[in-house]
């Protein structure tokens, strides 16, 4: 079964008002957070994979997304990176499907297209993006979640729709998906974890477990299916590291300050641009950092 440029099993289950949730893939999955939080909900919740883009070639570069091989049982497997489509049925609606989204390189509006047609096919009534960005913040203190649902502040305790930045340069052209689902009723939400940027963890099980945490209240999934734990165990390795260093206990001392009076802030209801800047010295660091994002 086709829908738009992708390809699906068929029959296709029976989904009961179905939210999609999705991560975008490298664009705001710092840490790799949207990745590993989907995965652990497939796995909790048994989704099974009905579909991917049936020439992903087209929209994507792979000398950019690389293709992957290894060994099976004696075998050689080769995989192709792709845009994939998991659905997991629930005891009561919605069911979920979870969206693993590349950014395209090329045909963009197709692309996004074809997003679009098969949202609509599948009857998603709302779509939440989750991820993960850099930020000026500790890893001493509780990861800041910030989201909305239809611009309007998420009913989960420890999510804030505050502006927590300014941001303002490059974006991706991603955006365009939640403006065309709106056109046709679809709800649109997002999740984002807020990381340490002095840290940029490969893989940030902290970040993860935080996103899982509003995911499971949002969805009354079980409290045990973050993983705290292995996140606990990999920041207080670093809090070794950093010990080790006076220049890094110098910025997170400067950063835990920040923090702790920006949110002194928000719990009075103050507006984030009425929060003191940044230290120069901290500032120039981070930007020194964020230059070296594109770097190999």
């Amino acid at each position: 079964m086709k829908i738009g440029a992708f390809v699906l099993q068929d029959p296709l289950p029976e989904l009961r008002e179905p939210h999609a949730v999705s991560m975008l893939h490298p664009w705001v999955d710092a840490g790799n957070v949207g990745t590993l939080a989907l995965a652990r909900m497939e796995h909790h919740l048994g989704a099974q994979e009905i579909g991917k883009l049936e020439h992903p070639g087209v929209f994507f570069d792979f000398t950019r997304y690389r293709p992957t091989t290894k060994n099976v049982d004696g075998k050689r497997v080769f995989t192709i990176p792709n845009t994939t489509i998991y659905a997991a049925r629930r005891e009561t609606p919605p069911d979920l499907l979870l969206v693993h989204v590349m950014e395209p390189h090329t045909f963009a509006e197709d692309y996004i297209a074809s997003l679009v047609e098969l949202f609509k096919t599948l009857g998603v009534k709302r779509h939440t993006r989750v991820g993960g960005m850099w930020d000026a913040v500790p890893h001493t203190r509780p990861l800041l979640v910030t989201g909305t649902i239809d611009n309007k502040p998420v009913d989960v305790k420890g999510v804030t729709s505050r502006r927590w930045g300014q941001y303002e340069g490059p974006t991706t052209i991603m955006g365009l998906l939640n403006d065309e689902l709106a056109k046709f009723g679809v709800e649109n939400g997002n999740l984002m974890v807020h990381l340490p940027q002095y840290l940029q963890l490969e893989e940030d099980f902290t970040g993860s477990a935080r996103l899982l945490e509003v995911l499971a209240q949002l969805y009354k999934l079980p409290q045990d299916l973050p993983d705290t734990e292995h996140g606990r165990q990999q920041y207080q390795e670093l809090s070794a590291e950093v010990e080790r260093s006076p220049e890094a206990k110098r910025l997170v001392r400067r950063l835990e300050a920040h923090y702790d009076t920006r949110a002194a802030n928000q719990q009075h209801q103050q507006q984030a641009d009425n929060t003191p800047p940044l230290a120069p010295d901290i500032q120039r660091f981070l930007q020194d950092l964020g230059k070296r994002l594109d770097e190999p």
